[in-house]
């Protein structure tokens, strides 16, 4: 049994230090196997770095990474374009960057599973886009350029894979973006005269060559290309490693199914498994993307003794007693720092040497503060701990916290005996809010702005406090810096970590995103404030545009203790002058002026993320008419629509099997969410009986769903959906600013109770419409003809037809998209869908 030793925080005291982080998980350090310290000492005798360029999260070849991390044992990052903001989400309400949030820590985990680097440029995920033209010029050319070329010159990568080609073969304009953009930054990289303003922290650098990793061999060559042709070379990945116990398209497969909020979930691959790869530019390789590279010492000057010293560690390796490795370990530390410090292997190979000493000691270092956020200026308590699972001597000899304190120890660390320290933590005045770096300013059209160098790239946020440990080993120091971290026991899932954050004094959430006004008549709303810190007083004003009343237009609070909350109703009342704007909060208090909401993303696969967004919501002054009162809805992916049908003054009731089962007559409409028939499976099972409400004088909406051919996984089959048949297909309009025609303009649809124009289409967000209809009955009825440039018109993208005495209607429109946002030629179209039967 372990015996815990408690010192006082008296010991604690003295200066900040400057500290420099990778990419550090925000959870406790996972005990390594002897098996998997093996393959990391055999790492140290590999030098050599690939970098693998796509474009969204889950573009990556998660088997190709595993096995070049794994195998190859090779430096192995992936670079991804964007954050995958422009996604759906198969899990929750976010989109846009909320939504990017999590595929950021989805990627991350990922990562975790499969070994490589992670790393994103800054571009913004505007949604799908059909040619690279389009893509680079949202995105900024040179901006998204110059984050390629910074990328290359700072992991300094002897290959470049891409996923995709340059070209209309990639099926997505971000796809053949990020290969175009690839191919353009390894012809520049090398160059000093392009982006000289990098090279004040990374030099020029040129990769050996760039090549397509091809998805399947010959399937996308193109005979118009000649340099394509006969230049495939073939790489067998999907093999078993027994010191792991799994092949990497195992592993692949679990690296995979982290991609949740896509349901990405994936089976196991075992057996062979081919790769394949094409030379775009640089050296020719005939039998292996890392040909004619040398991944040994000998790329490192003065490095023999080194190379011996590593291979004496791998052979008198012991799995039953890692330990045993450790005074050796601590001599090849010693030796490497002795050669070119500047060079890219010796410091990252010295960096894993200290990393190896911790595994073999199984050595746990740790800080946890009693809560996760604090303000700039709030005292926290921080519980350390420490032990060491080895009789090797370890002395503790420092610890120092980012914040400024630190202590001088000189304990000796017994085996298994945990060293308990708990010190006080003032956070400086001068601390930033944890807002994540890429949301710290308003996105920039596709990119976002970013103006710290050093910043882009990285996946997430520097820790907001770190803990350095200093322990000494055989005469030689190792400092081991760990992000502070709040740690918690759930009584389901039992240890839980997330990320400490900083956190501004006091935060205004409003109870709704969106304000419309059909009419003059007021409306009610909420503010939520929320403390930061304990005893916050001050002064809320709630400001609106010239034209609207609010009551009352500022009130006091105060909050005694930290995170209590404080309701604040509020009166809204448009008038005849009343423009579309935004209700803002502002709080002022004696220590300064607060202008953010709060937002917690919290999902149990990954850790729970926090943002500050504006505390605001938008006001629309709209013409609109509803005659539907009582709206059923049956929840899809990624819904907010509930809130929006309230705005328009509708009741909404959500209906699941047990609502489906009952009396379905009082409702003037049923809607389902986007993708409901892909993601709830006994929905199916009602399908008769939706068909029998619509016979009955019923109006149904179905929102758009993937066919079977799509993406996502596992889905429940689907039935017929509507009362007559019709098929689904990939189509869609892209541009949100596409010209829609008014096939019938005297259908009931467009003419009651509002009637539509080509103004009501003007405003839309990131797209028109996905998954249009493809085919379809004679009894259906399209009601519009779209298309982006270049392309032939679509008319799926909202079909109608009467049964028996009710209205049907499927649509590919993306409403999901538009009502949370606010657009009012979207609030109006729909009103006129869900009044087609009053």
């Amino acid at each position: 049994m372990s015996i815990r030793k408690l010192l006082p925080a008296f010991l604690f005291g003295g200066l900040a230090i400057a500290t420099t982080f990778a990419q550090v998980p925000y959870g406790p350090i996972k005990p390594t196997p002897s098996s998997e310290i093996l393959l990391n000492l055999k790492k140290l005798n590999v030098l050599g770095t690939v970098l693998y360029v796509a474009a969204h999260p889950d573009d990556e070849n998660t088997l190709l990474l595993a096995y070049l991390a794994k195998d190859r044992l090779v430096r192995t990052g992936y670079l991804s374009m964007t954050r995958g903001d422009g996604g759906q989400n198969l899990i929750g309400p976010e989109q846009g960057e909320n939504i990017g949030i999590i595929r950021t820590q989805e990627l991350l985990a990922a990562r975790r599973v499969d070994g490589p680097d992670q790393f994103f440029s800054r571009a913004y995920d505007f949604g799908f886009s059909k040619s690279t033209d389009e893509a680079v010029r949202t995105w900024g050319q040179e901006k998204a350029l110059a984050d390629v070329v910074w990328m290359i010159r700072k992991y300094q990568p002897d290959v470049i894979l891409t996923r995709f080609p340059p070209d209309a073969r990639a099926g997505h304009g971000h796809h053949s973006a990020s290969a175009f953009l690839a191919e353009q930054a390894f012809k520049i990289s090398n160059d000093p005269t392009k982006f000289p303003e990098q090279l004040a922290y990374v030099k020029p650098w040129q990769a050996k060559r760039i090549m397509w990793n091809m998805f399947i061999p010959g399937a996308f060559l193109s005979n118009k290309k000649p340099e394509e042709a006969g230049n495939l070379v073939g790489v067998e990945t999907g093999v078993f490693n027994p010191m792991l116990g799994r092949s990497y398209g195992e592993i692949a497969a679990e690296s995979r199914s982290q991609h949740k909020s896509q349901g990405f979930g994936v089976p196991a691959s075992r057996g062979a498994k081919m790769d394949y790869f094409l030379l775009k530019a640089g050296d020719p390789a005939e039998k292996d993307p890392l040909d004619g590279i040398d991944l040994s010492w000998k790329r490192v000057m003065n490095s023999n003794a080194v190379q011996a010293e590593v291979n004496q560690v791998i052979n008198s390796f012991k799995p039953d007693q890692p330990s045993a490795s450790v005074p050796a370990l601590v001599q090849l530390y010693k030796a490497i720092g002795k050669l070119d410090t500047t060079n890219i292997y010796v410091k990252a190979k010295r960096k894993d040497v200290e990393t190896l000493i911790q595994e073999c000691l199984g050595l746990w270092v740790e800080s946890n503060p009693d809560s996760y956020a604090a303000t700039p200026g709030e005292t926290i308590k921080v519980t350390s701990n420490i032990v060491s699972r080895a009789v090797t001597p370890v002395q503790l000899v420092s610890i120092r916290y980012s914040t400024g304190k630190d202590s001088t120890l000189n304990l000796a660390l017994k085996p298994n005996e945990v060293i308990v320290l708990p010190t006080q933590l003032t956070i400086p005045k001068t601390a930033k809010i944890s807002q994540p770096y890429w949301l710290e300013k308003p996105i920039d059209k596709g990119i976002f702005q970013v103006d710290n160098q050093l910043l882009i790239g990285l996946p997430e946020n520097p820790p907001a406090v770190t803990a350095s440990f200093t322990v000494e080993i055989s005469g030689q120091s190792f400092t081991y810096t760990r992000p502070v971290v709040y740690k918690s026991t759930d009584p389901v899932e039992g240890e839980t970590y997330r990320p400490f954050i900083i956190q501004p004094d006091v935060t205004a959430n409003l109870t709704e995103r969106v304000f419309i006004f059909a009419t003059n008549a007021s409306k009610t709303g909420e503010v939520v404030l929320k403390a930061g810190r304990a005893n916050v007083s001050g002064t809320l004003k709630l400001e609106v545009p010239a034209g609207w009343q609010i009551t009352p237009a500022s009130v006091p609070f105060s909050l005694a203790n930290k995170d209590a909350e404080q309701r604040v109703p509020f009166t809204l009342t448009p008038t005849a002058q009343s423009q579309d704007g935004k209700i803002q909060m502002v709080m002022t208090t004696s220590d300064g002026t607060y202008t953010t909401g709060l937002r917690e993303i919290a999902y149990k696969h990954i850790p729970t993320q926090t943002l500050f967004p504006p505390a605001d919501a938008k006001l629309v002054k709209l013409d609109v008419k509803v005659t539907a009162k009582n709206v059923g809805y049956i929840v899809g992916a990624g819904d907010e629509l509930p809130a929006a049908l309230q705005q328009l003054g509708c009741r909404v009731t959500v209906l699941g099997p047990a609502e489906l089962a009952g009396n379905l007559s009082g409702y003037d409409a049923i809607v389902t969410g986007v993708r409901a028939y892909n993601t709830n499976d006994w929905l199916a099972r009602y399908q008769p009986k939706l068909m029998d409400y619509v016979k009955n004088g019923g109006t149904m909406i179905v929102q758009y769903v993937t066919p079977a051919s799509s993406f996502l996984r596992n889905d429940p089959p689907l039935p017929q959906l509507g009362p007559y048949p019709f098929t689904i297909g990939r189509d869609r309009v892209t541009e949100e600013d596409a010209p829609m025609t008014f096939i019938n303009p005297q259908n009931r649809l467009l003419n009651y109770p509002n009637k539509i124009t080509e103004a009501d289409f003007s405003g839309w967000i990131q797209e028109r419409g996905t998954y249009f209809a493809q085919t379809w009955d004679k009894a259906y009825q399209p009601i519009f003809s779209a298309h982006d440039q270049n392309e032939a018109a679509k008319q799926g993208s909202l079909l109608y037809a009467d049964y028996g005495k009710g209205h049907y209607m499927y649509t590919g429109l993306v409403f999901f998209r538009e009502l949370p946002a606010g657009v009012p030629g979207a609030y109006r179209l729909f009103a006129n869908m869900i009044s087609a039967g009053k």
